[in-house]
């Protein structure tokens, strides 16, 4: 199929993003098992980030190629000509790298507008409430369902319902407060958002989901960590709150963009008492977790950075991208 200019370098940018970020997808699977391990003997923040950074890296790597070497090579030495033919494996490769985009570009426009609309509703019909240790009032929002939770993208604000705030006492408030400050601290809330934004490697196919799982996992016990602060008396209310709120029921998320101090997502994943036991049993962490890897680790990046600075000052590597692209496009 003949193509014009622009639209080849589209095609040829699709089919790239696909068949890299599938390799590196395959790497992040056969790897997930190891991260898994190693997320287990670490603190749970540690974990949090390590997890996501993991899950990113596909996305990264291959958004950086496409950008710095695929698109400069192709304008620099491409000429201007029209109706150049696109091989068919190429115009597959790109299809299934649109797929995976406007899948991801639906999921993220999804969310966002969900979350806008709970948002407004929320701010409609909620009541506004001063909170000591809050910097901002905390929405209170009508209705039975039990809900306490950090909402929102730009400006994240927390959202609690009245059946929640009746049922609770003052230290359980406080020590649930506490963990919705951990989310917004840590901006939970954007790194869902990146999450749905971050294309899978086939349509239809959530390769990563094991790890995104574990990732609310450890988000929640990092919030829980960081609301208790090592008080006793804290993890004894913030357990108590965990535990009156699932007696209230678990209600439906209403947003992806939204980190609850229950959430349904962590309750598919655990039982409640695994939470509730870690609040009251001091834990124990390996103070290195990653010590075993980190001189590997230390030397493939030192590699891998002086390959990529290299290929960037080095003119001809644009020249070898664009040969590779040719053999691409045929």
């Amino acid at each position: 199929m003949a193509l014009p200019y622009l639209l080849r370098l589209l095609c040829l940018c699709l089919a790239s993003f696909f068949i890299v970020h599938a390799a590196t997808a395959i790497v992040v699977w056969l790897g997930t098992p190891a991260a898994l391990r190693v997320a287990e003997r670490a603190k749970p923040g540690f974990s949090a980030k390590f997890l996501f950074v993991f899950r990113m890296f596909p996305f990264a790597l291959t958004l950086f190629l496409i950008v710095g070497f695929c698109i400069p090579s192709y304008l620099w030495l491409e000429p201007l000509t029209s109706g150049e033919k696109v091989g068919a494996a190429c115009l597959v490769a790109a299809a299934m790298g649109a797929a995976v985009w406007l899948l991801s570009i639906f999921r993220m426009g999804y969310a966002l507008l969900r979350t806008s609309r709970y948002m407004s509703g929320c701010e409609r019909d909620g009541q506004e409430i001063a909170v000591e240790g809050e910097s901002a009032p905390v929405l209170v929002v009508k209705g039975e369902s039990p809900l306490m939770a950090v909402a929102g993208l730009v400006r994240p604000r927390l959202v609690v319902s009245r059946s929640v705030l009746r049922k609770l006492t003052p230290e359980q408030r406080e020590a649930a407060f506490r963990h919705e400050q951990a989310h917004q601290a840590s901006r939970d809330n954007l790194k869902r958002f990146l999450y749905l934004l971050a294309p899978d490697a086939l349509p239809f196919v959530s390769g990563f989901r094991k790890i995104e799982r574990h990732w609310v996992r450890y988000t929640e016990w990092a919030a829980d960590d960081h609301a208790v602060a090592g008080d006793s008396q804290r993890a004894l209310s913030l357990a108590a709150a965990l535990v009156s709120v699932a007696k209230l029921g678990v209600s439906r998320q209403a947003s992806f963009l939204l980190s609850s101090l229950y959430s349904p997502l962590v309750a598919e994943d655990e039982d409640l008492a695994v939470r509730v036991d870690r609040l009251l049993r001091e834990q124990q962490y390996a103070e290195k977790p990653l010590a075993p890897l980190v001189q590997v680790a230390r030397n493939i990046a030192l590699v891998t950075g002086g390959l990529v600075v290299a290929a960037l000052i080095w003119p001809g590597s644009l020249g070898s991208v664009h040969q590779i692209l040719e053999k691409l496009i045929q």
